[in-house]
């Protein structure tokens, strides 16, 4: 039984870490890097950031995929995907780098940080009403493990919290709006956005000039979510109209962001370069080797990929 690690080596740790970790883990699971595969008929497991598919071989015995990616859009409809099943590496319960980057910017707009560096930038002794969280309404798109806790943390503080999701669903938690019909009444009811959706046909441009009016005059958004889910341009109107108030970017297409585009200098505008969570060594290699016992013992992938939805 072994596991091939695909140029995970290359963003997180090195070869040794990686083997050190899965030895105290799973130390009957042979670990091997790329390219130096071995007998393809003995891996059964793939571990992969942004693989190309086009470049590596048949795997003939292969029972589970694992992607560190949060997003598999870019690789999940590629012809040459093996016909294994394939999960997200992902702590269960979100991750709390996560939910302090979310919490973090969510306060941030709460209490006008924004507004006070440029008043002390012009010397400016500013006062100006201060809400309570009572009278904030924060509205996730997404609610799933990365979203969840951090809305928790922030109803928690006395926010109103709301979510938007593709399906019917129920929680207990928080209100929870669903599909194409009820995003606008949503949107109507909240005064900062978090956008965690996974980049589909339906969710490419959500933010854009006609759910930016459907939201209160002021409102804010906060994307950790996919750079194609906002059209820079209507952001930008927004912003320069005075529809919405401000805008924090850690996902933004494409990426890195060029040095000409508008948003680096937008004064209205956080541009984040991706690094909302940093997972480690430590916390990837749990997840995978958690997969794997659940694969041999004959359970379900923790967090897996419905390919046909694309997340």
């Amino acid at each position: 039984m072994a596991l091939l690690i695909i140029d995970l080596d290359k963003h997180i740790g090195d070869p040794k870490a990686w083997r050190d970790m899965f030895g105290e883990k799973l130390p009957d699971l042979e670990i091997r890097t790329w390219p130096e595969a071995g007998s393809l008929a003995e891996i059964e497991y793939l571990a992969f950031m942004h693989p190309d598919f086009d470049s590596l071989p048949v795997f003939p015995n292969l029972k589970a995929m694992f992607s560190r990616a949060a997003g598999v859009e870019s690789f999940v409809q590629h012809p040459k995907l093996p016909k294994a099943p394939l999960c997200k590496v992902e702590p269960p319960g979100g991750d709390p780098m996560m939910t302090e980057y979310v919490v973090m910017h969510v306060l941030r707009f709460h209490r006008d940080m924004p507004g006070y560096q440029a008043a002390q930038a012009n010397r400016e002794w500013r006062r100006t009403t201060i809400l309570r969280p009572e009278q904030r309404r924060v509205g996730f798109l997404g609610f799933g493990m990365m979203a969840k806790a951090p809305a928790l943390v922030l109803k928690s503080l006395g926010f109103n919290v709301s979510a938007w999701v593709r399906n019917p669903r129920h929680e207990s938690d928080v209100p929870i709006y669903h599909g194409p019909g009820q995003l606008g009444p949503f949107l109507q009811k909240t005064d900062i956005a978090v956008c965690l959706l996974p980049l589909t046909r339906e969710t490419e441009g959500i933010f854009c000039a006609r759910t930016f009016d459907m939201m209160p005059r002021g409102a804010m958004l906060v994307n950790v979510g996919r750079g194609k889910h906002v059209v820079d341009e209507d952001l930008i109107k927004a912003l320069d109209s005075g529809q919405l108030s401000y805008a924090a970017l850690d996902a933004l297409w494409p990426e890195p962001l060029p040095q000409t585009s508008p948003l680096w200098l937008h004064p209205k505008v956080t541009v984040m370069p991706h690094v909302a969570r940093r997972p480690t060594v430590a916390q990837l290699v749990t997840e995978i080797a958690a997969n794997i016992r659940n694969v041999e013992a004959g359970r379900r992938l923790l967090q897996e990929v419905d390919i046909m939805k694309g997340y």
